[in-house]
């Protein structure tokens, strides 16, 4: 078994929370702007992917360096043991992203750093001429930040919010790795009650079943890294069986998503049957306003609709005032809502107990959390 540097790539403001995965598998981190760096081997490859809820990738960090000038890009590229992780027929693309730094055009980086990767390859693998590159794929990225090179290898393929049970979705549909965020941010645990009242394509309570029952996010589809040939079938076996074993199908979960729109809620109780959910999760057409329930201690997890767009301000600012009063009358519910709207709590007629600042793709939002009462001390 190798060791590798592995990055595991999160969206702004979620970054602690991927660091908290990442030692719950095992692995101690370090976390920087956008990603959480830690050392593992092909087992950490694979069992990162498979269990890591709230990343975007998982990737292994070839090489890091100083380059102000593209000789010293290339050399320094070409210094690095590509052999080790390219086979002779690998297919190997390169990417790339370029911020503060005098080597700032994209496509010149990208291309300088396949060239170095090629003549590295050809004296390897004693080749004159070209790659046919008809083998295993690898996509190498090049990012440049404040003249540091940072060049890397994609061990997910598609990223890790494709979680593979999504048959459709509505328009303006929430990741699935900020859905499983935004759960992982509550107070809520699988014995307690759980709405989401825009439960839209069903994402927040898919997400919020798979950590009910500890089924890994990433059991139901497949990694690009599984077809390396230095990573053995049976890591990949091994983390599958520890999924499955890890597992509780039999934990009963209390988890239901309401939408205005009758469409979503069909096509929500279809991405359930499709995660493997069955009927787990209730789902049912209703308005927020409508929302009343006798249980108690519960938590709501909520992506309302923004009001961004023109003529729809007041219409959203007009469902939060009425959710506000639908609400409050649940004093012992926690509730956490996410909106760009910076008016929110002046809507729903309270402040909040606490914000927290997340991105909901290129949006700023916030996650307004309003605290309900601690459950009675149950005495043993």
């Amino acid at each position: 078994m190798g060791k590798y540097q592995l990055i595991a790539t999160a969206a702004m403001g979620l970054e602690a929370l991927v660091a908290k995965e990442v030692r719950a598998l095992g692995y101690e981190c370090e976390v920087e702007n956008g990603k959480v760096i830690y050392t593992g081997d092909e087992q950490a490859i694979a069992r990162s992917n498979m269990w890591l809820r709230t990343a975007d990738r998982v990737k292994i960090r070839v090489g890091e360096f100083k380059a102000y000038t593209f000789d010293e890009l290339f050399e320094k590229t070409k210094a690095l043991p590509w052999e080790q992780y390219l086979p002779e027929d690998a297919e190997f693309p390169v990417t790339g992203k370029s911020v503060k730094s005098k080597l700032f055009s994209v496509s010149d980086c990208q291309a300088i750093v396949k060239k170095a990767v090629v003549d590295r390859m050809k004296s390897h693998y004693k080749r004159s001429s070209w790659f046919e590159e008809t083998g295993a794929y690898f996509r190498i990225e090049v990012a440049l930040l404040k003249d540091v090179a940072t060049i890397t290898i994609d061990t997910s393929g598609q990223g890790l919010h494709k979680r593979g049970y999504r048959v459709d979705q509505g328009e303006a549909p929430l990741k699935e790795t900020l859905a499983a965020a935004l759960v992982s941010l509550t107070n809520w645990n699988p014995n307690k009650p759980f709405i989401d009242p825009f439960c839209g394509s069903g994402t927040i309570p898919i997400e919020a079943a798979l950590i009910g029952q500890n089924i890994a996010p990433g059991f139901n589809r497949e990694f690009v890294s599984e077809n390396w040939n230095w990573i053995p079938g049976k890591v990949w076996d091994d983390a599958r069986t520890e999924a499955e074993d890890l597992a509780n199908y039999d934990q009963p979960l209390d988890i239901m998503g309401t939408d205005i729109d009758h469409r979503m809620i069909k096509i929500a109780q279809e991405n359930s049957f499709e995660a493997g959910l069955g009927d787990l999760i209730q789902y049912k057409q209703m308005q927020v306003r409508d929302i009343t329930t006798t249980k108690e201690y519960g938590v709501i997890v909520g992506n309302p609709p923004y009001g961004e767009r023109l003529g729809e301000k007041q219409a959203v600012e007009h469902m939060y005032k009425e959710m506000g009063q639908a609400f409050s009358k649940l004093d012992t519910w926690s509730i956490y809502i996410m909106t760009s709207n910076e008016q929110f709590e002046q809507f729903y007629g309270k402040p909040a107990t606490k914000k927290r600042k997340l991105f909901n793709g290129f949006i700023r939002t916030d996650l307004y959390q309003y605290w309900g009462k601690r459950p009675p001390r149950t005495v043993e």
